[in-house]
């Protein structure tokens, strides 16, 4: 569904660069499973996903908050391997920083490399180059109102939500 929006669009099926990063979601008393993220002190799961410059989702993986960012980022670009197969950069945040992160990326997806975009030194609010894309991806899944906070027993269902959330935005884009 993503590949025939992008090409409607005029563009190429599968995407060449990607932007990735991670969600820590609170979990509600019903939730199943759930870790805790330390760094955001959050009790509940995390969802990593891989957006293209539209900011449509290529790889999506749903963790306990406890998984790192780096961990969850690559079983997701794991489990869509052969849809990010013609992935060539992938643009993070300071979180994905490490040589293991980026060997890893470039062993799993054919020599792609990772650029890490650092925050400013000068304390100020600035807009990150293409990083606000997925922010924005990550705001249209909070529209969603079961979104907002995990109410799912499995992580499996906590990842078909949000399938059907990108699935929503996808048919009202067209």
């Amino acid at each position: 569904m993503v590949g025939d929006h992008r090409i409607i669009h005029g563009r190429k099926e599968h995407t060449s660069f990607c932007i990735i990063d991670a969600q820590s979601v609170k979990n509600s008393n019903t939730a199943g499973m759930k870790g805790y993220d330390a760094g955001k002190k959050v009790c509940g799961i995390k969802r990593h996903i891989a957006v293209d410059t539209q900011g449509l989702p290529h790889a999506i993986a749903i963790t306990t908050a406890d998984v790192t960012d780096r961990a969850g980022a690559l079983q997701a670009l794991s489990t869509h391997k052969q849809k990010l197969s013609s992935v060539k950069n992938i643009l993070a945040d300071s979180g994905y920083s490490g040589e293991n992160f980026a060997h890893d990326v470039a062993v799993l997806l054919c020599d792609a490399t990772v650029e890490i975009v650092k925050r400013n030194e000068l304390h100020r609010f600035i807009v990150m180059p293409k990083r606000w894309i997925v922010e924005r991806s990550f705001a249209w899944l909070e529209q969603c109102r079961r979104l907002w906070k995990n109410c799912e027993r499995q992580l499996n269902t906590s990842l078909q939500m949000t399938v059907l959330a990108f699935l929503k935005i996808l048919l009202l884009r067209s």
